[in-house]
């Protein structure tokens, strides 16, 4: 992808309210928008499965 964002996608997101006011937050805290944040948390959570690590989505489904 560009770094300019130029080649990035879109995708509607829909999120409960309770989990968008925690990301609402944790951004804040990382001082991030809440798209720089979802899309840090999903680019590390896809570095970690190619690692071999075991994500959340992993230990859910044992």
């Amino acid at each position: 992808m560009d770094s300019k964002g130029k080649d990035k996608k879109q995708v509607l997101l829909r999120l409960s309210p309770s989990l968008w006011q925690e990301l609402v937050v944790w951004a804040e805290d990382d001082f991030r928008s809440i798209n720089g944040q979802i899309e840090y948390l999903l680019t590390e959570c896809v570095r970690q499965r190619k690692k071999g690590k075991k994500s959340v989505g992993d230990q859910h489904d044992e």
